[in-house]
């Protein structure tokens, strides 16, 4: 996978780092970042807390906290979010028209969550299914807004600007959310959480629209072609039947290992290792995310010095392998230097490893078809590691925690495999085209 620094047209004059970091659009990506992290945890790792403190049993709050599962499908209602201006929304432009609708939709499930709260459970469940598809939606439109507002070349300074304020929202999501939550009811928690997202509201009323020229479909069966079609058959067209599809599979399997300790599996593990939940909030949710953050820059630092194929290579491996830390905790009963030794390791191969396959992730979209080829390519990282999360309470019954990420570590050898078969027959393009196939003729 060749990266952008090697190929022949690269554009000689790049910005510096200091002029990446301090335009505009990377200040604008702090805060839709910042939005885009704010449901996630809400609807998962957090909700989790909240359905064992009311008594829920282990295989139901990871089917339950499964409702993430939407962040995979995305991709379904991409074309929509990329061609569809809303018409309530209309004056603000397509990618902030749906930055705003979603921000306003997951705002007023979480606070339907809290007046309905897990003692109405099937209501509740709907609900927390509606503040996940919002979650997702508002995914695809801040993927779509940073893939368009600056050249790639300026990509890695909005990765890295989105990272931090996307972490910085777990922070308040996760953390302070379990604080709180040790001193107020779970519903008085979920309100709060909701009127921080006044925040990143705002933001998108200061924000720029990317200036991106559309062609507008005459008649529905065009647009269905543009707007469906026409993103999948550009991937194809560009890589050919084989090497498409072996792309497709890596974006699979990169990120199971690290995907895999979703589902609600973590808030359990904890608590049966003798934590508090302030103290989980206090390693995993506040130091593990700045952890993360450094390893977010480490990752930018990494892909500026050496492309992004080698970086993406070692992101593959400390993906895995970190998993493996969590078989040395089991046991810990409350070792606090323990807790932080294995969350510092976790956080941050899963910090650098996110942001290198984001941005090899990147040079794969068209900018044509953003909100569908990223929501697409996003949506197929998180399947797997989401799948297997969602059994992940019945395995560990029938297992253990140990064997469990033991399974969660291996589940990377794949994507490795398919890294070394990619890398020679992949170009990742110049700074304004998608990337290609080497030699179409092996397709």
């Amino acid at each position: 996978m060749p990266d952008a620094a090697a190929s022949p047209d690269q554009p000689r004059s790049k910005p510096s780092v200091w002029q990446a970091f301090v335009q505009p659009a990377a200040w604008t990506m702090f805060f839709f970042g910042f939005a885009s992290g704010l449901p996630f945890l809400l609807v998962a790792g957090t909700l989790a807390y909240w359905l064992k403190d009311n008594g829920i049993d282990l295989k139901s709050i990871t089917l339950i906290a499964s409702a993430g599962l939407a962040y995979t499908l995305k991709f379904l209602w991409a074309p929509l979010v990329d061609r569809w201006v809303l018409p309530l929304f209309g004056r603000l432009g397509l990618r902030r028209g749906w930055i705003l609708f979603a921000l306003a939709l997951v705002m007023v499930a979480l606070l339907a969550m809290a007046q309905l709260t897990p003692d109405r459970l099937a209501p509740f469940v709907w609900v927390t299914l509606v503040a996940a598809f919002a979650g997702a939606t508002l995914d695809i439109a801040v993927d779509a807004y940073r893939v368009e507002i600056a050249p790639r070349s300026a990509q890695g300074a909005l990765l890295a600007t989105y990272s931090l304020g996307y972490r910085i929202a777990l922070i308040i999501t996760g953390a302070l959310a379990l604080v709180l939550a040790d001193h107020l009811p779970w519903p008085t928690v979920y309100r709060v959480m909701a009127l921080v997202l006044l925040v990143p509201m705002l933001a998108v009323l200061f924000a720029r629209e990317p200036a991106i020229q559309r062609e507008r479909a005459h008649n529905w069966a065009v647009g269905l072609r543009d707007g469906v079609v026409g993103p999948f058959a550009d991937f194809f067209q560009r890589f050919g039947p084989r090497i498409a599809l072996g792309l497709l599979a890596f974006i699979l399997l990169a990120k199971m290992s690290d995907q895999s300790l979703g589902g609600g599996i973590m808030a359990p593990f904890y608590i049966d290792q003798g934590y508090t939940k302030t103290e989980i909030g206090a390693i995993s949710k506040v130091y593990g995310i700045w952890v993360g953050i450094a390893g977010v820059f480490l990752a930018g630092i990494a892909i500026a010095r050496w492309g992004v194929r080698w970086p993406l290579l070692a992101g593959l491996v400390l993906g895995a392998i970190s998993n493996l830390l969590y078989v040395w905790l089991e046991g810990a009963n409350g070792d606090l230097a323990m807790l932080t030794l294995v969350i510092s390791g976790e956080n941050l191969a899963q910090g650098f490893q996110g942001t290198t396959l984001a941005a090899f992730l990147t040079a794969l979209v068209n900018q044509r078809f953003s909100a569908t080829q990223f929501a697409l390519f996003s949506s197929l990282v998180m399947l797997p590691g989401k799948l297997l999360g969602a059994v992940s309470g019945g395995i560990v019954e029938q297992t253990g925690y140990g064997t469990y990420f033991w399974i969660t570590a291996l589940v990377g050898i794949p994507a490795l495999l398919l890294f070394f078969w990619l890398l020679p027959r992949v170009e990742m393009g110049d700074d304004d085209a998608p990337a290609v196939a080497i030699d179409r003729t092996s397709s």
